[in-house]
């Protein structure tokens, strides 16, 4: 794993008025890593994300990718830059067929005046990419990809959402509780996809709240308290009690190295 960080934030303030969501919070993501940023609620987790994705501006500190300043006005600056998030609500549009919502917003337009001038759609080239991407990552349990995305499972959903990510995010991709709302079995879908993805060299960023699946496949564990982090471990050092412990304030982590 390189030393150095390839997504960096260093003291990040957010207020909304009287409350501070983010208090001089810092940020360390390495390539070819699985980072899991857990916390209780309130602690500020979903602030830092969206300050990293392009959400939220930060009303002071910075924040560098691939060692150069980023300042992102809007997620769509972000997704520019190479880094994609997976939203807990997916971000499909249910009617829409599989290959519209891989490219949804990144719609390729056919060759020549049909394209520039009639704006039409290059749906072939959509949908063999988007056939070729979902094939990529073991996906291809979806038959046809004309299908609207209404009528896939939960689990092939967020296959789709995290297929789209992967596809376009060049940088980082970040997955927001992937598997909140998928039964068993999706899930474990979903955690072999982390590591498919991880395997292409892509980092990752992992918010969640269900402590065996962060064990299983992070690297390292950013424990985010209080707008701030608070200290980031080794799963395979320290037991899932001791990183509740640390979340909630009933254990101080030891004094050691952040990264």
């Amino acid at each position: 794993m390189s030393r150095e960080p390839i997504l960096t934030a260093r003291g990040l303030v957010k207020r909304y008025g009287r409350v501070t969501a983010l208090d001089h919070a810092d940020f360390d993501l390495y390539a070819g890593e699985v980072l899991a940023v857990i916390g209780d609620n309130g602690a500020g987790k979903s602030s830092l994300i969206k300050a990293i994705s392009g959400a939220i501006h930060p009303d002071e500190g910075e924040m560098t990718l691939e060692g150069k300043p980023i300042h992102f006005r809007s997620p769509m600056e972000a997704r520019d830059a190479g880094i994609e998030t997976v939203y807990q609500t997916l971000a499909l549009s249910p009617a829409l067929s599989i290959a519209d919502n891989m490219f949804l917003g990144r719609e390729i337009r056919r060759p020549g005046i049909l394209g520039s001038w009639f704006r039409m759609l290059d749906r072939k080239t959509m949908e063999k990419r988007a056939r070729d991407k979902l094939t990529e990552l073991g996906l291809m349990t979806i038959q046809n990809i004309g299908q609207a995305v209404e009528t896939l499972s939960g689990g092939q959903r967020q296959g789709v959402a995290v297929a789209r990510a992967a596809a376009f995010g060049s940088k980082v991709v970040i997955m927001d509780e992937p598997t909140a709302a998928l039964g068993v079995k999706e899930s474990r879908r979903v955690l072999e996809l982390i590591q498919d993805v991880k395997k292409r060299g892509l980092p990752i960023v992992l918010i969640s709240h269900n402590m065996p699946h962060v064990f299983e496949v992070a690297d390292r564990i950013h424990i985010h308290r209080l707008g701030k982090r608070l200290t980031v471990i080794d799963p395979k050092e320290y037991t899932m009690s001791d990183a509740v412990a640390f979340m909630t304030g009933a254990k101080t982590p030891p004094a050691e190295s952040i990264a």
